[in-house]
């Protein structure tokens, strides 16, 4: 089958865009507001695209606590989603009323950033501190901004507990089993690691 994405008249019972573009890491993202109230939202458009500096990127579809937050504050958190705590992660992602805290309905507990003011998640196998580096609406082919916000953050600091890493000192990817979004409903156990090595020029 094709299809334009103009129409999206593909036929299906949903539309396979995401279950395409997969498996995507999850942005479980801490903030905090001007006024101090918490908020820890996942966000499933999220991914590195730096590494030197490190720079993480996560997209949210509308203008949301977690984007108000961080433009008002410049810092935010970006912790890791592991099997253990796809329930907890998912309760985060209700829309509660502004102000309410996610860590609270979630279970889960908030401490403060070293390096940034925003929470993270302690039961997280590992967190990244970041501080904004620049935001933008996400570019469409008509010229105009589309309702998508996206946000560029430096990462400053990294916890990860000491459980987690490997007696070869790598981060244990059997023990974190870090969770990825799918399409649709569907989530990936990233567990089962397989290694590939890159072939050298010819």
């Amino acid at each position: 089958m094709f299809y334009t994405t103009e129409s999206n008249a593909h036929g299906l019972p949903h539309d396979p865009f995401k279950a395409i573009v997969s498996p995507r890491p999850i942005g479980w993202i801490g903030s905090k507001s001007r006024d101090g109230a918490l908020n820890l939202a996942p966000y499933s458009f999220f991914n590195a695209v730096s590494s030197d500096p490190p720079v993480v990127m996560f997209s949210s579809d509308t203008v949301k606590d977690s984007f108000t937050n961080i433009v008002e504050t410049g810092v935010f958190t970006a912790n890791l989603v592991s099997r253990d705590l796809v329930e907890k992660m998912n309760v985060t992602s209700a829309p509660l009323a502004r102000g309410e805290s996610e860590f609270e309905a979630a279970g889960l507990t908030a401490l403060a950033g070293r390096l940034v003011d925003a929470p993270y998640v302690a039961e997280a196998y590992a967190v990244l501190e970041c501080r904004l580096t620049t935001t933008m609406a996400a570019p469409t082919l008509e010229g105009f901004d589309s309702p998508n916000r996206m946000v560029f953050g430096q990462v400053v600091g990294i916890h990860i507990r000491d459980e987690a890493i490997s007696e070869n000192g790598l981060l244990d990817m059997k023990k974190v089993r870090p969770v990825a979004r799918m399409g649709y409903m569907d989530y990936a156990d990233g567990g089962e690691p397989f290694q590939l090595k890159r072939p050298t020029s010819r």
